[in-house]
C-alpha cells in the first residue's frame, strides 16, 4: 500500500511540475542578463513549453537556451538583446519567436537560424535590421512574420519562398521598391507595406487571391496600376500619399520604333504567323502585344505606350488616380471610353461598379 501511495503521491508530484514549469513567465523581474539562477533545474527545463522574458534589461540569449529542447514559445521583447546564440537552433520544437524592441541587428541572428523549420510566428518589429534576414527565407511553415519599424531597405526576390505566410508586416522601414515575387506568396492575408519609400507597386499583387488588407499610408505613390481594383480587398489605406495629398495627371509617349509599327500593323490586320516562318524572338516580340484599355479603340502596343493616370471613383467618395496605359496620344481622356458615356464622371460608373461592390473600406483621411 505504502508503494502504491508513493508512486500516486510522485505522479501527482510530477504532474504539478509540469504544470508550473509549462509556462514560466519570468516578464518584467528588471532581469540583467539570463537569468541561470532563477531557473529550473537544468532535467526539469524540458517541461518548458512557453517562456516568457519580455520587459527586462537582458543583452544576449546564452547557449543555455539549448537546455530547453521542448520550448514552443520564446518571448525577449522590450529588453537590450543585441545577440543570439546559435544554440537556439537546436529548439526544433519552437514555434513562436518574439524578440520586438530590442537591439538586434544583421548580425545578430545566428547562421543557422534557419534550422528552426518548426517556426511559424516571428516578430522582429522594432530593432536595426537593415536588411531582410537571409535566414528567414529557409524557414518553410513560416506563418506570421513581423519585421516593421526597422531600416530595410530591399526585400529579397528569395521571400517567395515562405509560401504559407499569412501575414507580412513591413512598415516603417525604408523600402522604395517590392520585387514582383511578393505576388507569389498566395496564401497572403495581410501585407504592411505602410510607411516607407515606394514609388510604384509591381503588378503582380493582382496574384494575391486571398489578401484582405492592403496598408500602404505614408509612402510616396502618385499612381496605383489598375489592377489593384481586381483585387478583392476589405481594407485599403492610402492616406498621406501623393495620390491622396496631391494629384498630378501626366502623359508620356515615346515614339513607335519601326518594329513597333510593324508589329501592330501584324496584329492588328490579322497577319498569320508562325514560328516557323519567324525567328523566335519575332515570334515572341509578336505574342507580347498589350491591348490598349480604351475599349473602343482596338490597338495594340508593345513597349511604346501612353502612361496615363485616369481618375476613378472608389466607394462614392473619393478618386483615385490609377495608372493606365494606351497605344497612342489619340486614345487620351478626351474620348468616352464606354458606350453611352460622354464625359468624365460617367466613363468610369460601369468601369468601377464591381470595385465598389468589392471593397468594403478605404481608409484615406
Amino acid at each position: 500500500m505504502d508503494a502504491t501511495f508513493n508512486n500516486a503521491a510522485s505522479e501527482e508530484a510530477s504532474s504539478r511540475v509540469l504544470n508550473l514549469f509549462e509556462s514560466l513567465d519570468l516578464s518584467r523581474k528588471q532581469l540583467s542578463e539570463f537569468p541561470e539562477k532563477t531557473l529550473p533545474a537544468e532535467e526539469s527545463r524540458h517541461h518548458v513549453r512557453k517562456l516568457d522574458l519580455h520587459h527586462n534589461h537582458i543583452g544576449f540569449i546564452p547557449q543555455t537556451i539549448e537546455s530547453f529542447a521542448n520550448l514552443v514559445e520564446l518571448n525577449v521583447s522590450n529588453n537590450g538583446l543585441s545577440h543570439v546564440s546559435e544554440e537556439i537552433s537546436t529548439l526544433q520544437c519552437l514555434q513562436a519567436f518574439k524578440a520586438k524592441n530590442n537591439c538586434l541587428d544583421n548580425d545578430s541572428l545566428p547562421k543557422t537560424f534557419d534550422q528552426l523549420h518548426a517556426l511559424q510566428y516571428v516578430d522582429l518589429g522594432g530593432n536595426s535590421f537593415t536588411e531582410f534576414p537571409p535566414q528567414l527565407v529557409h524557414l518553410p511553415n513560416m506563418q506570421i512574420l513581423y519585421l516593421g519599424s526597422n531600416k530595410i531597405r530591399t526585400l529579397p526576390s528569395s521571400v517567395d519562398s515562405l509560401q504559407r505566410l499569412e501575414v507580412l508586416n513591413l512598415g516603417d522601414n525604408l523600402l522604395e521598391s517590392i520585387p514582383e515575387e511578393v505576388g507569389s506568396l498566395h496564401n497572403l492575408t495581410i501585407l504592411n507595406l505602410a510607411s516607407n519609400r515606394l514609388h510604384s507597386l509591381p503588378k503582380t499583387l493582382i496574384r494575391l487571391g486571398k489578401l484582405k488588407s492592403l496598408s500602404l499610408h505614408s509612402n510616396r505613390l502618385a499612381t496605383l496600376p489598375p489592377e489593384i481594383v481586381s483585387i478583392r480587398l476589405e481594407e485599403l489605406s492610402l492616406r498621406n500619399n501623393p495620390l491622396v495629398v496631391k494629384f498630378i495627371q501626366s502623359m508620356t509617349y515615346d515614339v513607335p520604333s519601326l518594329l513597333e509599327l510593324s508589329g501592330r500593323v501584324i496584329k492588328l490586320a490579322h497577319v498569320p504567323y508562325n514560328s516557323k516562318e519567324l525567328p523566335n524572338c519575332l515570334s515572341q516580340y509578336l505574342q507580347s502585344a498589350n491591348k490598349c484599355v480604351n475599349p473602343r479603340c482596338k490597338g495594340v502596343f508593345f513597349t511604346a505606350k501612353i502612361e496615363h493616370v485616369k481618375f476613378v471613383d472608389f466607394c462614392g467618395k473619393y478618386k483615385l488616380p490609377l495608372l493606365q496605359y494606351l497605344c497612342s496620344p489619340s486614345c487620351s481622356d478626351k474620348r468616352p471610353w464606354l458606350e453611352g458615356s460622354s464625359d468624365s464622371e460617367s466613363e468610369t460608373e460601369g468601369y468601377m461598379i464591381e470595385a465598389k461592390r468589392r471593397m468594403k473600406r478605404v481608409l484615406l483621411g
